[in-house]
């Protein structure tokens, strides 16, 4: 004989209603946040909706309030330190304010963003916060353009698209950095970068041209590798400067995986950074400062970038216009900021 297995039925709002002893419209409305419902009431509706094991169809609720309380972060890279804090940064104002942040890795393709940007509008995202991987592929700014909710931008240049946009002053850092470098008699600096084709790379690239033209000098193109962030490519890049005619006196490593991929290379090579090569890094992780010698660094706080980026978008979410933001960086001088070697 068969023995039957009892299943537990799930809980409903009926059920939380009975157990609270009130009518199903107000479980609904005090589940809901209502402003017409007292504290009490509501406190009587979620003990029961505890006691039962009640939890309410999100899908249903969001699509009776417009707003799925969910937020997508597209990162270009996850496998980068610096975007675990400024995701870090956009969670921790999000869940203040009972939003969930859904974490998508691109890595670095835009056909995989595109598919991202695509998903979260599906799912009725109420925002998006996207780190780009370019500014211009049509297919991107298409999605982009169809997306509902508001969307905030990091650190790039982007036209025809309605968005808020935070960025980062990377030109007057890196400005102060190579000033520095050249102060200290350097001529010859290397720069390694990934595309200038977008924000951060062209304002870089800026700063160094900068500092160059205030003591009369240009900079000369050869001393540039701009392609990839990845740090294979800076590996490579470095290898190849210090293997020709160039043989720069100090290396700018505009990135953490540019900084990862430049070390190697040194090492490589055998060149002590802060005695046979000066080295600057843009972008600071813990280690930098923690190594030996610690690397000088233009830094920004990437946590405070992530939490300007929710803030920005649960202003506009509540009825703020769009905005721009633009967030410092500075030049920190450490034990690699050397005079070239004589």
């Amino acid at each position: 004989m068969a023995i039957k297995k009892s299943v537990s039925r799930q809980a409903t709002m009926e059920d939380v209603a009975k157990k609270a002893g009130v009518a199903i419209s107000s479980v609904s409305r005090a589940l809901s946040d209502h402003p017409d419902v007292s504290e009490s009431l509501k406190k009587r509706v979620t003990d029961a909706a505890k006691k039962l094991g009640f939890e309410p169809n999100l899908l249903a609720s969001s699509l009776r309030s417009g707003s799925t309380q969910m937020v997508g972060f597209i990162v270009r890279d996850i496998s980068n330190p610096l975007f675990a804090l400024i995701a870090k940064g956009a969670d921790d104002i999000l869940r203040e304010h009972g939003y969930s942040l859904l974490v998508s890795n691109s890595d670095g393709e835009t056909s995989v963003e595109v598919g991202h940007l695509n998903l979260l509008a599906g799912r009725r995202a109420d925002g998006i916060i996207a780190s780009l991987v370019a500014e211009t592929d049509e297919e991107m700014l298409k999605a982009l353009r169809q997306f509902k909710g508001h969307v905030v931008v990091l650190d790039r240049d982007l036209t025809g698209v309605s968005a808020s946009f935070i960025q980062i002053d990377h030109r007057s850092g890196v400005r102060d950095a190579v000033r520095h470098l050249l102060q200290l008699g350097h001529r010859k600096i290397a720069v390694i970068s990934g595309p200038v084709t977008v924000r951060a790379g062209r304002e870089r690239l800026r700063g160094v041209e900068d500092a160059y033209s205030e003591v009369g000098l240009r900079f000369q193109r050869e001393f540039l590798r701009s392609g990839s962030y990845g740090p294979d490519f800076a590996e490579a890049a470095v290898i190849e400067l210090f293997a020709g005619d160039l043989r720069p006196t100090a290396v700018l490593a505009a990135g953490v995986q540019s900084t990862e991929g430049s070390l190697k290379a040194l090492r490589t090579l055998g060149l002590r950074i802060g005695r046979e090569v000066a080295f600057i890094a843009c972008d600071e992780v813990p280690f930098m400062e923690l190594s030996t010698p610690p690397i000088s660094v233009v830094t920004r706080d990437p946590y405070n970038f992530g939490k300007s980026a929710a803030q920005v978008l649960l202003d506009v979410v509540n009825g703020s216009e769009p905005q721009i933001r633009v967030l410092p960086t500075k030049y920190v001088a450490r034990a690699t900021s050397t005079p070239p070697p004589q």
